[in-house]
């Protein structure tokens, strides 16, 4: 077997996730890390001469400038080019141009207004911003926590995402080469990190997600612990960017609502209602060829200028007309899911859960709804079942993708196939006017109506006679059921139906029902048959009886 090749002054072999630079001169690789050329670096070199070609033929030669207002500024500046996002020229125009307020569509509330129950209730279609930390459970370093702070507990050598916002284009760094950058008096590029996600390292104990963002997320509630891939971290993300720092228009990954909460300095949103109308302008953009030549906030009716001051927090809801909350902030719509996969242009950390993890979310939490649709009592409230028929539509457009294209995102061990039947199922029968009683918003579980307790007693009493059959064909005297006994029979075989076998395929996922219900051991099958005495212990969890 031929040895492998060695490049670079270090003699490695070739390393795809490190940045390379080939001489010009004698056509060799080497690692930028190794010859101190960062890769945003290497965009402004024309003839790149490695540290032994330098020595007889002379420095690098850098491009020159010839434009301030195009992403390749060495394009001829004729006058007939247009700006391009990102640009110096394009920041001071923007921020030399008047604006509405968002106050008029800003929502103020105090931490603690901010709960499960009002966005359910209210729904959660304008930005909200908090002006006090107090109330919403966020923990957070002091505002003299600093980027250097940032480098001592995430450590220097974490590679990090980088825009060069002039460019609208990402490249890699480590974390403490961004650190020297944001320290220097003169910057010759806006930097800005947009994507820093520190779940895994020390920086996460300093910081609490707010309560709300914990209650309805769906990675941290949904994600079974035996899943085949590991959890996403997606909850802590931390933002540094200096002055002039632009990004263009975008939805969130995978359509999630966010919060932002500005320790220090002051940032600014340009906000746009997700009209049905707008999101078909924003498609048609965002797969245009000149897309960054044309500012969206021309192409719809109003564009918001927000501002957020030091030590707001806000919370933007999902990029949707109206965002349905399915135990989530995390709400996805159909054509939107389909249309990121496909054509999201744009910086590649964008596409985080459009492509590996969205399916999988989707099937965790898809499942986990079906079984709540199945053993709740009551009618469920409008929010869920829209929820659910956006979670069907966008089940059956990963399996789509997965007929029409050879590379498909859904990963091999899911099959929505009988799920999106099986819900779909669930949903029709609700909408014909299915008998269980609505419960109000707010409130706690319904109480069971004469014909719920019709139909548990005559299931009770079928399994009472069953097992009296059992033990007469034993030689025991038949004994008729007391109430206390079918109410009991009932409530067992309930949790005989929550209960999962290890090897069952399409059944609700074990780590779902654990999570559900506080990882409450499950009355097994073999007890009901075992036990007939008087003894009814209920033990409640959020409303449902769980042992």
């Amino acid at each position: 077997m031929a040895a492998a090749s060695l490049y670079c002054v270090c003699q490695q072999s070739y390393d795809v996730s490190r940045f390379m630079i080939e001489c010009d001169i004698c056509k060799d690789w080497f690692h930028g890390s190794c010859v101190q050329v960062e890769e945003h670096h290497a965009v402004d070199i024309d003839v790149y001469h490695c540290p032994n070609c330098d020595v007889q033929h002379g420095p690098c030669l850098m491009k020159k400038r010839i434009n301030w207002h195009r992403h390749d500024y060495t394009e001829p500046d004729d006058g007939s080019r247009l700006v391009q996002a990102g640009t110096s020229v394009f920041v001071r125009e923007l921020q030399n141009r008047p604006f509405p307020s968002a106050s008029e569509i800003l929502v103020q509330m105090q931490g603690y207004q901010v709960t499960q129950k009002y966005l359910e209730k209210q729904g959660f279609s304008y930005p909200i911003a908090v002006p006090q930390l107090g109330g919403l459970g966020l923990k957070l370093p002091p505002s003299s926590f600093s980027v250097r702070d940032v480098e001592e507990y995430v450590g220097g050598d974490k590679i990090v995402d980088v825009i060069d916002v002039a460019r609208q284009a990402d490249s890699k760094m480590k974390l403490r080469e961004f650190v020297k950058y944001y320290y220097k008096p003169h910057r010759p590029k806006v930097l800005n990190v947009i994507s820093l996600e520190f779940s895994d390292t020390k920086m996460a104990e300093l910081v609490v997600v707010p309560d709300i963002a914990q209650k309805m997320s769906w990675v941290e509630n949904y994600w079974p612990e035996d899943s085949l891939f590991p959890k996403p971290f997606v909850q802590k993300y931390c933002l540094m960017g200096v002055k002039d720092s632009y990004t263009d228009f975008h939805i969130d990954f995978g359509g999630t609502s966010v919060w932002y909460h500005v320790l220090w300095g002051e940032k600014i949103f340009y906000l746009i209602k997700p009209t049905q109308d707008n999101l078909t302008l924003y498609e048609v953009w965002s797969s245009s060829p000149n897309q960054s030549e044309v500012f969206f906030g021309d192409k719809v009716d109003q564009c918001y200028k927000c501002v957020v001051p030091q030590g707001t927090t806000v919370l933007i809801p999902t990029g949707e007309e109206r965002l349905r909350f399915c135990n989530s902030l995390f709400s996805p719509q159909d054509k939107m899911c389909s249309f990121f996969t496909r054509n999201l242009s744009g910086f590649k950390v964008f596409k985080f859960l459009y492509c590996f993890n969205m399916p999988h979310i989707q099937h965790y939490i898809s499942k986990a709804l079906l079984q709540e649709l199945r053993e709740d009592n009551c009618q469920p409230p409008v929010y869920l079942t829209d929820g659910v028929k956006a979670l069907i539509n966008a089940l059956k457009n990963w399996l789509k993708r997965e007929v029409t294209e050879q590379a498909s995102d859904v990963p091999d061990h899911i099959r929505p196939n009988h799920l999106i039947k099986e819900l779909t199922k669930e949903i029709r029968y609700l909408e014909s006017g299915g008998s269980k009683p609505v419960k109000s918003q707010g409130c706690g579980p319904c109480p069971l109506t004469l014909s719920t307790l019709d139909k548990a007693g005559h299931h009770a009493r079928r399994t009472a006679r069953r097992l009296r059959h059992h033990h007469h064909h034993h030689h025991h005297a038949p004994k008729t059921p007391s109430n206390l006994e079918i109410l009991e029979l009932h409530t067992r075989q309930v949790l005989k139906r929550l209960e999962v076998g290890p090897f069952e395929q399409d059944v609700p996922f074990s780590s779902t029902v654990m999570a559900k219900f506080n990882k409450t051991s499950m009355a097994s099958a073999a007890a009901v048959e075992r036990s007939l005495d008087n003894n009814l212990l209920l033990v409640m969890c959020n409303g449902r009886i769980i042992r």
